[in-house]
C-alpha cells in the first residue's frame, strides 16, 4: 500500500515536471557541443563517408558516448548498433531489349543506347505484351489506382514523377515528391499487381525529353565507379523480383503509336484523378533481359534509450535523432558535414548526457526516450531511417514522436543565382534569419507543433523564432531527412532545420562556421519539447 502511494506521488511530481524545466537541461553547453564538433567534423574524419573507416569511427564515437553515459542499448538485437544493409549494384550481362510492334516489325535495342536496366532491377528475363499504365502509382489510401487488374502477366509501361506534380493542392503531397511517386516504390506495387516486367520512360507532358538519351544511359552507368555510390535498401531490393528498364522517349513513341495518341497526350491522360487504369498495347510484345550484380555495404545506426518511469507509459517512445554520416573526401578536399549534419549529432549527445544526468538523479520520463544516429542519411536517401522503420526497437504505434535535427548551426542563406541545390527557396539574407529555426512537418502533425512550440516560450527561456514553413515546397525539402520515413508510415514527426547556406554540401561546411550559441539553444528546445512529449498524459494525433 505505501509503495502504491509512493508510486504515485512519483508519477504526479513527474507529470508536473513537465510543464516546468526539463532536468539538466542547463548541461547541454557550448563549450561541449564545440569541442564535440571540433573532432566529429575535423578533418581527420574525412567527410564521414558511408562504408569508409572514418565513418565507422563515427559512429564508435556515438556509441562510445552514449554507453559512458550509461545509457541502455538501443538496438533491437539489446546493442548500441543497429546493423543496417544498403545495396549498391553494377552493370551486368547480357542486357538487351526486343520490341514487336503491330504488324509483327522487330526491333532489337543496344543497352546504354535505346534503354538500360535500373540499378534495383533483378536480373532475368521476361517476354510479354504491354500496358501503358500512367504513372504507375498505386496509393489505396488516395483511392489512386494506375493498375487495376490489366498488368498482371504484361510488361507495364510507366511514366517518371506523379500526377499534378506542380499543383500546391494534389493529394500527392502538394508540390513534395510523394513517396509513392519513387521508382522503386512503383515496382513494387506493379509487381504487387502482377506485372511481368516494368519499363519507365519520361513524364514528357510535364518534363521535356532529353536531347540526348544515349548520354544520359551512359551517366547512369558510368564506365569509371563513382566517388560516391548510390544505395537502395538491400531488403527492398531483395523484394524485386522482375526485370526493369529505362527506355527512350523515341522508343515509346513507337510502342504508343497503335492507339491513335502520341505518348505526350497518354502522359496528358495520366493526370486523370483515381488513376489512369491502363492501356494495352495491341500487338506489342517487348523481351527484355536484365543483368545487374548486386553489392551488400554494410552500415549501422547507433541508438541507445533511457527507460521511462510509468509502470504503463514506459512501453512508449519518444525518439530524438540526427544523421552522423557526409559527403566524405575528394582527394584532399574534405567535405567536413560540420553542419550537415555534425550539428545535429552532437546536440543529440548532449541531449543524450542530460537525460542519463537526470535518470542518474532519479528524474525520469514517464515515457521512454530513444536517441537514434542515423547512418546512410545522405545516400539512398534517409536509408537508416527506413531501415529503423522496418525493424523499430519499439513498435511505431507506440512512437509517441520524432524529433529529427538535421543543420541547426548556421543561419539559412538563400543567394540570387543560387542554382539547383536552392530551387523553390526565396533569396533571403543569413541575417533575417539570426534567430530563426524552421520547423518542418508542423502541417502534418499541429499539435506535435503545439508542443515545441510551448517548450520555446517554456521556463528554460528559449525564445527562438519558430518559422513554420517548406512543408509544401517544391524545394522537396520535406523529404530530405529522417522524419520523412516517420511521417510516411504514420508517426508524428518534426525536423528542426536553421537552413541552406552557401557551404551547403560544400567543403566550406567547417566546424568554424558554425553558430554555437544558437546550436545550444536549439538543443535546449529540442531537449525541452522532448521531456514535455515525453511526460505529457495525452499524444499527438
Amino acid at each position: 500500500m505505501r509503495q502504491t502511494a509512493l508510486l504515485g506521488i512519483l508519477v504526479f511530481a513527474t507529470a508536473v515536471s513537465a510543464q516546468s524545466g526539463a532536468p539538466f537541461n542547463d548541461s547541454i553547453r557550448v563549450a561541449d557541443l564545440k569541442a564535440d564538433l571540433f573532432f566529429l567534423a575535423g578533418d581527420g574524419m574525412k567527410g564521414r563517408l558511408v562504408g569508409t573507416a572514418e565513418n565507422a569511427l563515427a559512429a564508435e564515437f556515438v556509441r562510445s558516448r552514449f554507453e559512458r553515459a550509461g545509457l541502455k542499448p538501443g538496438a533491437p538485437n539489446g546493442t548500441f548498433i543497429q546493423a543496417t544493409q544498403l545495396m549498391a549494384a553494377s552493370l551486368g550481362t547480357p542486357n538487351a531489349l526486343t520490341v514487336t510492334l503491330p504488324g509483327g516489325s522487330t526491333l532489337s535495342l543496344k543497352p546504354e543506347q535505346d534503354f538500360y536496366p535500373q540499378r534495383f532491377s533483378a536480373s532475368g528475363s521476361v517476354k510479354a505484351p504491354v500496358v501503358y499504365a500512367g504513372f504507375g502509382i498505386h496509393s489505396p489510401a488516395l483511392g489512386h489506382d494506375d493498375y487495376r487488374d490489366r498488368v498482371k502477366g504484361r510488361i507495364a509501361l510507366i511514366l517518371e514523377h506523379e500526377p499534378g506534380e506542380r499543383d500546391p493542392k494534389s493529394p500527392f503531397d502538394g508540390v513534395v515528391t510523394a513517396e509513392a511517386a519513387v521508382a522503386i516504390k512503383k515496382v513494387l506495387a506493379a509487381q504487387e499487381k502482377g506485372a511481368a516486367g516494368v519499363l519507365f520512360v519520361t513524364d514528357v507532358h510535364n518534363h521535356p525529353a532529353t536531347a540526348n538519351f544515349e548520354a544520359s544511359a551512359r551517366a547512369f552507368w558510368p564506365a569509371q565507379p563513382p566517388r560516391i555510390d548510390r544505395f537502395t535498401l538491400a531488403s527492398w531490393a531483395d523484394r524485386i523480383h522482375i526485370p526493369v528498364g529505362q527506355i527512350s522517349p523515341a522508343l515509346a513513341e513507337l510502342m504508343v503509336r497503335g492507339t491513335g495518341r502520341s505518348l505526350l497526350e497518354l502522359a496528358g491522360a495520366a493526370e486523370t484523378a483515381g488513376g489512369f487504369a491502363g492501356l494495352p498495347l495491341d500487338g506489342v510484345e517487348a523481351t527484355l533481359v536484365t543483368a545487374v550484380d548486386r553489392h551488400i555495404v554494410p552500415d549501422r545506426n547507433v541508438l541507445a534509450y533511457v527507460e521511462g518511469g510509468d509502470p504503463k507509459l514506459k512501453e512508449e517512445v519518444v525518439i530524438i535523432s540526427a544523421h552522423y554520416d557526409h559527403e566524405g573526401a575528394d582527394g584532399a578536399v574534405i567535405f567536413n558535414g560540420a553542419d550537415d549534419d555534425g550539428s545535429g549529432t552532437v546536440a543529440l549527445i548532449d541531449i543524450a548526457e542530460a537525460y542519463a544526468l537526470a535518470a542518474a538523479a532519479g528524474q525520469r520520463p514517464r515515457r521512454s526516450v530513444l536517441f537514434a544516429a542515423w547512418g546512410s542519411e545522405e545516400r539512398g536517401p534517409l536509408l537508416g531511417a527506413w531501415a529503423y522503420t522496418e525493424s523499430p526497437t519499439f513498435p511505431l504505434a507506440r512512437t509517441v514522436g520524432v524529433l529529427n535535427m538535421d543543420m541547426i548551426g548556421r543561419n539559412e542563406e538563400v543567394q540570387a543565382g543560387g542554382g539547383p541545390r536552392f530551387n523553390g527557396l526565396d533569396v533571403q539574407t543569413a541575417e533575417s534569419n539570426r534567430n530563426a529555426v524552421n520547423i518542418l512537418g508542423y502541417s502534418r502533425h499541429p499539435e506535435l507543433s503545439a508542443v515545441v512550440e510551448r517548450a520555446n516560450r517554456s521556463s528554460v527561456g528559449i525564445g527562438l523564432e519558430l518559422k513554420m514553413r517548406y512543408d509544401n515546397n517544391s524545394s522537396n525539402l520535406l523529404r530530405r531527412s529522417d522524419q520523412w520515413p516517420f511521417l510516411q508510415v504514420g508517426v508524428p514527426a518534426l525536423w528542426f532545420h536553421t537552413g541552406l547556406h552557401p557551404d551547403y554540401h560544400t567543403q566550406y561546411d567547417r566546424p568554424e562556421k558554425i553558430n554555437y550559441e544558437k546550436m545550444e539553444r536549439i538543443a535546449r528546445l529540442v531537449h525541452q519539447a522532448s521531456w514535455v512529449l515525453a511526460n505529457q498524459d495525452g499524444r499527438p494525433k
